[in-house]
């Protein structure tokens, strides 16, 4: 199954369980894509000593899951593409949810 993931937190908690389940969907054989909007580009900064989402999302990319983040969010943050962070547009949020079988938002 193709499962587009949206992200728009930056609860550490929220985050965290967003991107375990984008884990425990690769780990399942689904291919997974990540869109990242409004906090949820401040994903890299989540680094909660209980709910880690920076430790998650950097397992993600490792293991071959696609991240997209909004561009105008990251810009409007002051913060800079990364490689986890690429900036992306409404578009490329569109193309991941004409793609995906199912979409879920966290």
């Amino acid at each position: 199954m193709k499962i587009g993931i949206i992200i728009e937190t930056n609860e550490p908690e929220k985050a965290w369980n967003a991107v375990r389940f984008a884990n425990t969907s690769l780990e399942r054989q689904h291919s997974v894509k990540i869109f990242l909007m409004s906090a949820g580009v401040e994903i890299e900064s989540i680094t909660h000593p209980k709910y880690n989402a920076k430790e998650q999302i950097d397992t993600f990319v490792k293991n071959g899951g696609a991240v997209f983040a909004c561009g105008t969010c990251i810009k409007s943050r002051n913060q800079s593409e990364t490689d986890v962070c690429p900036i992306s547009t409404m578009d490329d949020c569109l193309d991941v949810v004409e793609w995906a079988d199912k979409v879920v938002t966290f």
